[in-house]
């Protein structure tokens, strides 16, 4: 058995025979883990946002240029449920029955001169909650934009 400075310092180092060989491999790969799976949550969660803010910002937008750009209210108010789709549709949302609200600012509402507010609102809903958790407690992030349009002052009155 050696007795020099560098056999003391091995057997100080390597502990017991050994008995730590391996140890450190387990140990990176837990703390690993349990940091990864939050942070990659996270990254789900603000790039699914993000996808929603993108949404809501050009369905307000393509809504109210819809609306302002129709014949009559009628057909604007369906044009502009139908562009709201598309943008939903784009970024990989459903349709919303009640996400669109339309205010004008004259009466009637597509006045030469007037305003058009198209308000989209949509509740995203938190990835990889099961639907019971769901059910039990409301897991979603409303996300709203509203964008406002001029009806030309131009144009001939509209019913």
């Amino acid at each position: 058995m050696t007795r020099g400075p560098r056999a003391l310092l091995a057997r100080l180092v390597s502990g017991p025979a050994g008995a730590e060989r391996g140890s450190a491999v387990v140990e990176f790969l837990g703390v690993a883990v349990v940091l990864l799976v939050p942070v990659l949550y996270l990254v789900l969660t603000v790039g699914r946002l993000q996808a929603a803010t993108f949404a809501v910002e050009g369905a307000s937008r393509e809504a109210a240029r819809a609306f302002v750009t129709a014949p009559s209210a009628v057909d604007g108010t369906r044009l502009a449920g139908a562009a709201v789709a598309l943008a939903l549709d784009d970024q990989g949302f459903g349709p919303v029955s009640d996400g669109l609200t339309i205010a004008c600012t004259a009466d009637p509402c597509l006045e030469p001169g007037g305003e058009v507010v198209a308000r989209v609102r949509l509740d995203v809903s938190l990835p990889l909650v099961p639907s019971f958790v769901r059910a039990v407690v409301p897991l979603a992030v409303p996300v709203e934009a509203q964008h406002v349009a001029s009806v030309d002052e131009y144009v001939a009155r509209r019913p």
